[in-house]
């Protein structure tokens, strides 16, 4: 049975395992293992036993806007609504930690988040705080083919 549980510092080393393929083909930022350390709060882990066989993070940017961040899901776990699950928690973290807005996301997978209720937007919206925090760390800054999409909360 899978069961969804906040991270904590000793999970880092197989989150880093999780991703690594998805890292190195520019789809998933690179984050530092003391970047995960300082952010841990955030995550939330998908685990059949103890194995990690998924992760996303719930990112805040302001009162009005939060982020859906690093959704991965191990190959061999795809299809069984894993992704769907850990969406749907960060969405109702959102809601619980007041986040009176939207939740944005930026994928590779539109279909999927268009298939939770969430919209697209032009990038060009974006706070642009988020281009240079994040978006300028990705292999494919600036020419980038990511979606933007948001989860209306109101």
């Amino acid at each position: 049975m899978i069961e969804l549980v906040k991270a904590k510092l000793s999970d880092i080393p197989a989150m880093q395992l999780l991703v690594a393929s998805e890292v190195k083909d520019g789809i998933i930022l690179n984050r530092s293992d003391d970047e995960v350390a300082t952010n841990i709060r955030s995550y939330v882990l998908a685990k059949e036993d103890e194995k990690l066989v998924a992760y996303t993070a719930l990112h805040i940017h302001s009162k009005r806007l939060a982020e859906v961040r690093s959704l991965i899901v191990d190959t061999a776990y795809r299809g069984q609504k894993i992704g769907q699950k850990m969406v749907e928690f960060t969405l109702s973290e959102a809601k619980d930690l007041g986040v009176e807005e939207d939740v944005l996301v930026l994928t590779y997978l539109p279909q999927f988040f268009l298939k939770l209720n969430f919209k697209e937007i032009n990038k060009e919206v974006i706070p642009e705080h988020k281009i240079w925090a994040d978006c300028i760390k990705c292999i494919h800054f600036p020419v980038c083919n990511e979606v933007a999409l948001v989860y209306k909360l109101i």
